[in-house]
């Protein structure tokens, strides 16, 4: 049916969510109720958290709920929950984190779930931005051993560069609840007011995010970029309820979910 008038140009943001981070089928469930929410999930391969049960009852859930399914590779560190850095060899980090999208691919092959992305976790996530070297021995990694894998990473960050260096896809990851500086970089959160608390200031700076409109810096300055891909925090406490607030605003603010 036509409509006389104009009408806004769709809008559809991609949202994912780090998920497989417990230990057994009941935290498998509460992440499954997070699956309506979002578009793409990031599961832990058995680094800093999960395992054989975890990955295959998350690519299960995936699969029922028609979301994305990725591997969520960091550090091998299960005490610290891959938050920390680990001073390794770069050969051996390199073959953990082989090792870990392996694993999740095989169990994925399994379960007949195709893997379609990358998103490093914690501390690894942070210092590849932080190193371009790092960051580029990651992507190589990945352009090598997993060529048909998307790269999730900071909009305007090391992993975006290293992926257009290699010419391996990327999804440009923007966050609701951090600030940016000038340069578009996240904000330390060592620096005072870093991590937004306010769920409205969030929701604001979703919205602009998802449709590339302008918003503000922690340095007050006025900021403009897009991003593929939004961060729900899914180890967040109140995470299902968060979710739901988000998926209502970007709704209200005419904007859909990625499916």
């Amino acid at each position: 049916m036509m409509h006389s008038g104009t009408t806004s140009p769709a809008v559809a943001i991609d949202i994912n969510c780090d998920l497989g981070e417990g230990n057994n089928e009941d935290d498998c469930a509460r992440d499954a109720r997070l699956m309506r929410y979002i578009s793409r999930c990031n599961i832990a391969c058995g680094g800093h958290a999960g395992n054989a049960t975890t990955m295959s009852l998350s690519l299960q859930n995936a699969r029922k709920a028609g979301i994305a399914a990725g591997a969520h590779p960091g550090y091998p560190d299960r005490e610290n929950f891959g938050r920390s850095t680990l001073a390794l060899p770069r050969e051996e980090l390199l073959h953990s984190v082989y090792e870990q999208i392996h694993d999740l691919q095989a169990i994925a092959a399994v379960e007949q779930v195709p893997l379609t992305h990358i998103k490093l976790h914690g501390a690894l996530y942070n210092d590849a931005e932080a190193d371009d070297r790092l960051a580029e021995d990651l992507v190589g990694l990945i352009a090598q051993a997993f060529p048909g894998l998307t790269i999730l990473g900071l909009a305007n960050g090391a992993m975006e560069r290293a992926a257009k260096k290699y010419r391996q896809p990327l999804l440009r990851e923007g966050f609701m609840d951090r600030r940016y500086l000038n340069d578009h970089q996240l904000a330390p959160r060592s620096m005072p007011g870093a991590v937004i608390e306010d769920f409205t200031q969030c929701l604001k700076q979703v919205t602009a995010l998802a449709t590339g409109q302008p918003f503000t810096g922690i340095e007050e300055h006025p900021l403009q970029f897009s991003v593929d891909s939004l961060c729900l925090h899914g180890d967040n406490p109140q995470a299902e309820s968060i979710a739901q607030a988000l998926h209502h605003a970007l709704l209200r603010a005419g904007i859909t979910l990625c499916r």
